[in-house]
């Protein structure tokens, strides 16, 4: 006796159900059943149901093995899609077996299922269930497909082969071409009042097991339409010129203010904030505590003697492991590009920092070039107020720009989606690192293509607002991906190789390392499970696939980069998928979900610059400064998709939450709720923390991070 359990999934159960016919067959050890219909008094599909059928054997099955589905066309009907959330047979014997499915199955096709129980390929002997992962991973492949963007970027999806399996009319073994919605009318739209294209194509022609749900997908429209018309009335997404007082910046979002916001705009001058959003602002990754100073920086003790006080000096600090660096060298030889028709400016600043007896972290010097020199000033905290404002305003600027291009979209963005085109590719659905990998690769394909075909693109909002355009993106991610190391994608690693272990008030760095123990916690336990043995990892050929393929696809086989191209040891497996998860879910978080609230007062984070970097001291006026900032509709464009990017997605399914039930034994059932229970209690504490904080730090507080990066 067989008891399918319908289509159940929370974002697609409105639209979950068919009205196609659905038959199956069961495959076992000994033989299969005849292909038969499942079919009921009433509907037997709709949506959120759970039906039992009665499947018929003239002989005794053995174990089974497989589960087959056929969907085929019922009367005149079109091809209506169907989410089937699980199967559960019984045995006549009593013995139940859980097949997950938690996919969309469009067309008329057969979706073959496995039992829930995961199993590497060294675990499976019969030729069947071999061949069973072979043809699986075939058809995965065709259908994902690598494509170069760039050179020197991490490989990335080639939507195209969606659409190709959809003109040939293909079908994939466990997945199926995505069919048109019959309401669309596709092409890229303009929302009224939003400065740039929404690809509707691109929301349209993925692959389905992939795409936004409807629900998701509304969500990132009208999130838009309330704040872009609001500032299309006002006029100002079309005004040209500079502004005319700072305080002007202030209506940008009347409407939208948080706590964060308002703070920032008024302390956003005061040398601890500056200092403050190097530990806890939306990019908390740029220090490194230095023993000596670089010959480029050529700072000297009497420049600084009256901000340290008495009692101390330059070299006592450094060797106190007090002084710290922001170096933004990447950006010396970046493109630069024009706006509105104007040339814009880009400095490579450098930015001293000390951490002074109160535990505050203060800016000591800026020199806004990599070659000092007399056309090199170093700016100091004791020059004129507005030539030290405008100083720290160039570093916001780089600050910007290195963290949109390489923090955020190079290092979590386009990495993860690697690491999930790789899964999709080399691991079958009953494998264990897919099924734990599977949860945070959701939507990431699909806000990536989006993001290449709104922002990326020429004339996209990238060449819109920032002084570095799309050619300086390239250049950037592609020297950034060439200086990425495997130390700097492993949190505990990178903050040691940096020196800021002992930095106070280091909120990204204190919840940071929590959240990644308490992954590596549960990663183990399920390493554990699947993995006994140092050859257990080495012989399993398709994990030694998907690592092989981030390699070369993700790090371009880059041997300097430090990160595996083989995995040895369950030790070296447990490492590189937390790792992998924390920077799918945690370090997203960390540098997305700020955005608006550190950005939405512009001079803040400035995306780009109108006037070159000043040459010599005591030439700036407000004047001056209010023109070197963007122009109002390029403000207005960028602090638009900052709002967009920080808002709380619908559809959201926070760390550690795994509705779909892919793990169906106990012990790893166990680890996910042991895991749920670890990061309920750092909620807790963070919470706690941030009670007693003047500027509370909620960006890691475990329901509040995504499982995956999908906006």
């Amino acid at each position: 006796m067989s008891q399918p359990e319908g289509p159940a999934v929370s974002e697609a159960s409105k639209q979950a159900g068919t009205l196609d016919n659905i038959y199956a067959t069961l495959v076992g050890t000994c033989g299969e059943s005849p292909k038969q219909r499942l079919d009921r008094v009433g509907r037997d599909f709709a949506s959120g149901s759970v039906q039992k059928y009665k499947v018929r054997c003239a002989a005794e099955l053995g174990e089974i093995l497989l589960l087959r589905l056929h969907k085929e066309r019922f009367a005149f009907f079109c091809k209506d899609p169907w989410y089937c959330s699980r199967v559960s047979v019984t045995a006549p014997d009593g013995t139940v077996t859980h097949f997950p499915s938690y996919q969309w199955i469009e067309g008329y096709c057969t979706v073959e299922l496995r039992p829930g129980t995961a199993r590497t390929i060294c675990q499976d002997s019969l030729p069947l269930l071999l061949d069973h992962r072979k043809r699986e991973l075939q058809a995965r492949q065709e259908c994902y497909r690598w494509k170069i963007y760039a050179p020197g970027f991490p490989r990335m999806v080639d939507v195209s082969s969606f659409e190709e399996m959809e003109s040939d009319k293909k079908f994939a073994l466990t997945k199926t071409v995505p069919c048109a919605d019959p309401d669309d009318n596709s092409g890229n739209r303009y929302l009224p009042g939003f400065p740039m294209k929404v690809d509707i194509p691109s929301l349209l022609h993925m692959e389905p097991n992939i795409r936004y749900s409807a629900t998701k997908t509304a969500s990132l429209i009208f999130n838009a339409l309330p704040a872009s018309l609001g500032m299309k009335i006002r006029g100002l997404l079309d005004r040209r010129g500079s502004w005319k007082k700072l305080d002007d910046i202030r209506n940008i979002f009347w409407c939208h203010k948080t706590f964060t916001t308002e703070y920032v705009t008024e302390h956003w001058c005061e040398d601890s904030f500056f200092g403050y959003q190097y530990l806890n602002g939306v990019n908390p990754v740029m220090l490194h505590c230095l023993s000596s100073l670089p010959s480029k920086l050529p700072v000297t003790n009497d420049m600084v003697a009256s901000l340290l006080g008495p009692g101390t000096c330059l070299q006592t600090e450094l060797e106190r492991g007090h002084i710290f660096l922001a170096d933004y060298w990447i950006l010396a030889e970046a493109p630069v590009h024009c706006i509105n028709g104007l040339q814009q400016y880009v400095a490579a600043p450098l930015c001293l920092l000390w951490l002074n007896p109160q535990g505050v972290l203060l800016p000591l010097a800026i020199q806004l070039s990599q070659t000092p020199g007399p056309e090199s000033p170093i700016f100091l905290p004791t020059d004129c107020e507005l030539d030290w404002l405008l100083a720290k305003t160039w570093v916001r600027n780089s600050e910007f720009l290195v963290h949109e291009n390489n923090t955020h979209f190079l290092c979590t963005h386009l990495l993860c989606e690697a690491f999930s085109m790789a899964t999709l590719r080399q691991l079958p659905l009953c494998h264990p690192v897919y099924k734990l990998l599977l949860p945070h690769t959701r939507y990431t394909l699909q806000v990536n293509t989006i993001a290449r075909a709104t922002l990326l693109n020429p004339e996209g909002l990238v060449d819109k607002v920032t002084s570095i355009g799309r050619r300086g993106l390239i250049y950037l991610m592609s020297t950034g991906l060439a200086h990425f190391t495997y130390t700097d994608f492993c949190l505990p690693d990178s903050l040691r190789a940096r020196g800021v272990l002992n930095i106070p008030n280091y909120h990204y760095r204190d919840d940071g390392l929590k959240i990644w123990a308490a992954i590596e916690r549960f990663v183990s336990e399920i390493v554990s499970y699947y993995y006994p043995s140092d050859a257990s990892v080495q012989q399993d050929s398709e994990l030694q696939a998907w690592v092989g393929e981030i390699f070369a696809q993700a790090f371009l086989s880059r041997e300097n980069s430090g990160f595996p191209s083989r995995l040895c040891t369950p030790g070296e497996l447990v490492k590189y998928l937390t790792a992998i998860i924390f920077n799918c879910s945690a370090q997203h978080a960390a540098v997305n979900s700020g955005q608006h609230d550190f950005g939405a007062w512009m001079p803040n984070a400035p995306s780009s610059m109108r006037q070159p970097p000043p040459q010599t001291k005591g030439n700036t006026t407000m004047k001056s400064y209010l023109d070197t900032l963007p122009e109002v509709n390029t403000t207005c464009s960028n602090l638009l998709l900052f709002w967009l990017v920080s808002q709380e997605p619908k559809d959201q399914r926070p760390l550690g939450t795994y509705p779909d039930e892919h793990f169906t034994e106990e012990a790893p059932q166990k680890s996910i709720a042991a895991f749920q229970n670890c990061l309920a209690q750092i909620s807790r504490d963070i919470r706690e923390r941030n009670e007693s904080l003047e500027l509370p730090y909620a960006y890691l507080d475990p329901p509040l991070i995504e499982n995956s990066v999908s906006i």
